[in-house]
């Protein structure tokens, strides 16, 4: 809850204003049952019609206060909590953009659309009720109290004997809700990613005939979800039921000693109409303190849940800049990484070094490290052993703007966006269109691109659905050379590609960004067989390093690969 404070900080002023009015209104709402009670008890017996009059019209001026103010400030409370959540909204957003993949990866994709969408909605909600109820409620319960006992101190006691099994009633009830709305939001987060799992692999559902199986672990979801808040919402809603029993044995018992007092001349019946009347507002008042803590339990739960994020710390500190002279421009020392700390290392004692201009192929089975080499190299994650170095510099120490402004990248399952073809090769950078053009050259884009309806102005769908698998990846591609970058890594980037197309595509890298180092991930041995370096992983390790040549002499595995896709002795004219 500190974080919301946190964020209210900026709308204190306007709060003081709001509630300042909220305050007037709610006086007012309080005056009316007494100016009643005196019209009825004091003013009608004189049979004076202008005094009935004005006492009538400054009844009708208490009320247009009363609901003048309540409207302004209710809308006051609406401009806070909107400003409130958009901040908040803002910088959570902004902080699950900065947070590292370990922390990513161990909140999950899932929670964290979960706490940026229906969390923040939540705060909004507690935020909102806490300004418009917080103040009012509390007002009219102790104002009502106070009036009753200054127009019927006996009547108040026993209204007042009560109150302490309605206050333990709300403190128990909402002790018992926070964590059940909190089961309650994971279980939307879990719900969260069976959607988001359906979405982005819709058709491979259909493909293989799952949609009746992905309907019922969409319903598993969707029933946890139901029996969470079903329990949460049993559970606060207890208070309502024995709210009300108390507070009307309460207004039973007025009602009776009432009657015994105005019969004994005790009291009057004005009094006794506007002690009823206060005792319905002090009714409603509970009520809405009930209701306000409800929202409070589930808002609790939201902010907890969204200060884990802000709060999170810093995964990846940039230290000292630690430089060592070097001719080399990437450098691998003996590196080890494990994504989960106790398990089995997804990479053992790699080690390799590439000047600048040169090229490295990484080729090896399906999870033998590949991708995991190019994630700790730009620093995704941090190496368990080892040291990388960039130009002789620890990446440790290389600031993230810089760092990552030396790459140009495909990743293996890389993301088109829903906007121009030119908009996704641009990305928001400061490049030319001279520069996108010869991207899309160098590519082997043009052709396809020339071809589309509005050419580079051409609209994809999210994810670039309606382009073809190989489209895709050469826009990606162009979208990687288009900055020139120093270092340009293709990871499994050309495997929709036809094997004319990606030889065109190697021999136009080779003639246009001879000066870049470049790191291609490839299962083609084809793709890299005229890399200056290849690397052959297999479960994590090194098992062969050379060109081409050398491997087909000294590693079996790489050999076998090689026979196996080009045929003969392993060389393909292409």
């Amino acid at each position: 809850m500190k974080k919301v404070f946190y964020y209210l900080r900026p709308h204190v002023p306007r709060m003081i204003l709001g509630v300042t009015i909220k305050f007037t209104g709610t006086i007012m709402d309080l005056f009316l049952p007494w100016i009643l009670s005196y019209l009825i008890d004091v003013i009608v017996p004189k049979e004076n019609m202008a005094e009935i009059l004005l006492y009538g019209f400054l009844m009708l001026v208490c009320s247009v206060v009363a609901w003048a103010g309540n409207v302004i400030a209710n809308r006051m409370a609406s401009g806070v909590a909107r400003d409130t959540t958009e901040s908040l909204r803002h910088d959570l957003f902004r902080r699950i953009s900065y947070l590292s993949c370990r922390q990513t990866d161990s909140f999950t994709i899932a929670s964290l659309e979960s706490r940026l969408t229906s969390d923040t909605y939540n705060i909004h909600q507690m935020i909102g009720m806490m300004q418009r109820l917080g103040i009012r409620a509390p007002i009219l319960l102790l104002g009502g109290i106070a009036m009753t006992m200054f127009m019927e101190p006996v009547l108040t006691l026993v209204l007042l004997a009560v109150l302490p099994f309605v206050a333990v009633t709300v403190f128990y009830i909402s002790k018992k809700g926070i964590p059940l709305y909190t089961q309650l939001q994971q279980a939307v987060d879990r719900m969260t990613r069976v959607v988001r799992e359906n979405a982005s692999g819709i058709r491979v559902i259909k493909a293989l005939s799952k949609t009746e199986y992905e309907k019922e672990r969409f319903k598993a979801a969707n029933r946890n979800i139901v029996e969470k808040e079903t329990k949460a919402n049993v559970t606060m809603a207890a208070s309502n039921p024995l709210m009300n029993l108390f507070l009307n044995t309460g207004l039973t018992l007025v009602v009776v000693a009432g009657a015994f007092r105005v019969y004994g001349g005790k009291t009057q019946t004005g009094t006794i109409l506007a002690f009823l009347t206060y005792f319905t507002i002090i009714l409603n008042a509970m009520l809405s303190i009930n209701r306000m803590f409800m929202l409070f339990s589930k808002g609790s739960a939201s902010a907890k849940r969204i200060s884990e994020v802000l709060d999170a710390p810093e995964d990846l500190e940039t230290g000292a800049r630690d430089h060592q002279d070097s001719e080399y421009h990437i450098q691998f020392d003996h590196v080890s990484f494990a994504y989960h700390s106790g398990r089995a290392n997804v990479l053992t004692d790699i080690s390799f070094a590439l000047k600048k201009g040169e090229t490295l192929g990484i080729i090896g089975a399906t999870g033998c490290g590949k991708s995991t080499i190019i994630n700790l190299l730009i620093r995704f994650y941090d190496a368990d052993q080892g040291t990388i170095r960039i130009d002789g510099d620890d990446v440790c120490g290389i600031p993230f703007s810089e760092l990552h402004e030396k790459f140009g990248i495909v990743f293996q399952n890389d993301v088109l966006f829903a906007d121009t073809v030119e908009e996704n090769i641009r990305f928001g950078r400061d490049i030319s269109q001279e520069e996108i053009d010869q991207a899309i050259e160098c590519a082997q884009a043009r052709p396809f691109i020339e071809e589309l309806e509005d050419g580079l102005g051409y609209r994809l769908a999210i994810r670039g659905s309606n382009l073809s698998g190989g489209q895709k990846q050469r826009v990606l591609i162009s979208r990687a050379l288009a900055s020139h970058p120093e270092i340009l890594i293709l990871d499994d980037s050309s495997s929709a590609l036809d094997y004319q197309t990606d030889a065109r595509l190697r021999q136009a890298l080779s003639e246009n960004f001879s000066g870049t180092t470049t790191i291609i991930v490839a299962q083609r041995a084809s793709s890299i067989r005229h890399a200056d370096h290849i690397l052959m992983l297999e479960n994590g390790k090194e098992i062969g390093y050379g060109t081409h040549e050398e491997l087909m002499a000294t590693c079996e595995p790489y050999r076998r690969i090689s026979i196996s896709q080009m045929g003969g002795d392993g060389y393909e004219a292409v």
